[in-house]
């Protein structure tokens, strides 16, 4: 699967380690930075990261940031996006089952390595259940 993964300062050390991890998983991993911890700004890689997805170039996405939540909002503010706020594998589970979530933002100084990896097996291996969901899915849209 092809995954794009972005953060911001304060998450720049679990980006690093969680695109090392997947990519020894086996996936295809765009890493749309930042490449060090440098201050920079959440929504301007929450932008990259639901532009990405959204145009189609990443199956699903990954933000991070300090709280998980900015970039959770700035993700969001792309129509063709659904990204959930996770912090343990139920809810990665149930994004993907119920809301048909196609990104989910995690906080790192929320969550720490071991968490993070367990929430995106749920996230990745999940499927969307569709059925009586989808109707609801579509009016986010």
């Amino acid at each position: 699967m092809r995954i794009a993964i972005a953060s911001d300062h304060a998450a720049y050390g679990l980006k690093a380690s969680l695109v090392q991890w997947l990519r020894d998983e086996g996936h295809d991993v765009l890493d749309l930075g930042p490449h060090d911890d440098a201050r920079v700004d959440y929504p301007d890689y929450g932008r990259k990261l639901a532009d990405t997805v959204a145009a189609g170039d990443a199956t699903r996405g990954v933000a991070l940031c300090g709280s998980g939540i900015g970039i959770a909002i700035a993700v969001n503010r792309n129509p063709a996006l659904r990204c959930a706020l996770v912090s343990e594998p139920l809810s990665a589970t149930l994004a993907r089952q119920h809301n048909d979530a196609n990104a989910i933002a995690m906080g790192a100084r929320l969550i720490g390595d071991d968490m993070a990896k367990a929430c995106l097996v749920a996230f990745l291996s999940t499927d969307f259940d569709g059925g009586r969901h989808q109707a609801r899915v579509d009016k986010l849209a």
